[in-house]
């Protein structure tokens, strides 16, 4: 029943609508302000708290990919749903003690790591060529509907139930829309298939981990995609804070947000199909100018729907980063390393999101507003645009049809 590879796409887009973004960041910042009120903790304590998940997460991840790469996706997958489940349903324990959210955030990390792009990521890869762009488009689309549907969610169990019942939501929410999907349709290799899938694994296309990482371009990516990531992802997690501290109502604030997750979502779709089509480090470019001018209407301080727009530009940001990351890695350095590849790279994003939220949180404390930390964030998003200008023509183009324009043409870079 399962066996058209698009139903993998499905599955993948419905658990990342779950994935330990839209659960750890987006989700969070639902909660920042009634714990904090509750015991006392300030944005910047908790700030670095949901940056201790994050750390932990990125250094979790290249042993993660590495395990992908050696054992297949499903069976990683399924126990580990499960864990990061109970570790989210474990935050409705908490107490006035900060070294105890410091524990769960941690744990709650340590689990989360497998709900992030690189398993769903590395098993389209695999399947798809020519209409890779839009599969990853598509799958990776889901974290766009949870950045919508996960604050929502979050918001209706805060207000109906109290914020200890809303981590125990988002635990069913993991298992309904993570566990099942994976259970149901992800397959891999049975046990007695092992050494054929190896063998058929080093006859795939592009470079072994240690030449991938031997290449500039390969750190000249993460170095794009660690900057983007910190300014990005890191002003997501205080969008509620800022605009609740601007005057809106937790509803506006949130609705905002969700207003984000659909330009997340249509992000990730134009950018899906327009890689299949276009020179790929030219769309990342466009897609980092639009956070750019989300940050600059924050920094104006603008009113009226002017927070909406800069949270929109945001959310265009986000939405195309992953997926431009899985895609990019693909016809760079292929696909035979790509777990390992994509799992360190996503490391470092993981490690600026850490990053990011926590110079976020800490400005504020400090100085009473963000402004500081956009500037500097500014200057991140120009960086990360001069890299993706120096990439070059692809090293591993996908097929195309006879007769068509490759859409790696530019000229190899030295």
């Amino acid at each position: 029943m399962f066996k058209n590879k698009w139903w993998v796409v499905a599955a993948s887009t419905l658990a990342l609508i779950v994935g330990s973004g839209p659960i750890n960041l987006f989700a969070a910042g639902v909660f920042i302000k009634p714990i904090a009120k509750e015991f006392g903790f300030g944005r910047g304590q908790i700030s670095t708290a949901i940056g201790l998940a994050n750390l932990v997460m990125a250094i979790c991840m290249p042993f993660l990919g590495r395990l992908y790469d050696r054992k297949g996706i499903r069976a990683v997958l399924l126990p580990a749903i499960v864990l990061y489940a109970l570790a989210t349903a474990a935050f409705a324990t908490l107490q006035p003690s900060y070294a105890m959210l410091l524990i769960l955030y941690a744990v709650q990390g340590f689990f989360g790591t497998v709900q992030g792009p690189t398993a769903y990521s590395k098993i389209i890869a695999a399947r798809f060529d020519t209409q890779r762009g839009l599969a990853l488009g598509i799958a990776l689309a889901g974290t766009g509907l949870g950045t919508i549907l996960i604050p929502q969610f979050a918001t209706f169990l805060l207000r109906n139930f109290g914020w200890r019942s809303g981590y125990i939501g988002l635990a069913v929410a993991l298992m309904v829309l993570a566990f099942i999907p994976v259970l149901v349709v992800l397959r891999d290799a049975g046990p007695r298939d092992h050494a054929q899938a190896a063998a058929a694994a080093a006859l795939l296309p592009g470079d072994t981990f240690s030449e991938g990482v031997r290449n500039w371009r390969y750190w000249s990516l993460l170095i794009t995609f660690f900057f983007a990531t910190i300014a990005v992802n890191g002003s997501i997690v205080h969008i509620i804070p800022l605009l609740t501290d601007r005057g809106m109502s937790i509803t506006a604030a949130v609705a905002a947000l969700s207003a984000s997750g659909l330009a997340l979502l249509g992000g990730r779709l134009i950018a899906g199909y327009l890689m299949d089509k276009l020179f790929a480090p030219y769309i990342g470019m466009f897609f980092l100018l639009m956070p750019m001018a989300g940050l600059a209407i924050f920094i104006s301080g603008v009113g009226g729907v002017g927070p909406v727009l800069g949270t929109i530009g945001l959310g265009l940001g986000v939405g195309a980063e992953i997926d431009l990351m899985s895609y990019i890695i693909t016809v760079y350095f292929g696909v035979k390393s790509f777990g390992t590849l994509h799992g360190l790279m996503f490391a470092f994003a993981l490690l600026a999101n850490a990053i990011g939220a926590s110079i976020l949180g800490w400005t504020f404390q400090l100085k009473h507003t963000y402004t500081p930390a956009f500037i500097g964030y500014e200057v991140l998003l120009l960086i990360g645009i001069f890299l993706f200008s120096r990439l070059g023509a692809y090293r591993y183009p996908p097929r195309k049809k006879e007769g068509s324009k490759a859409a790696g043409e530019p000229a190899l870079a030295s």
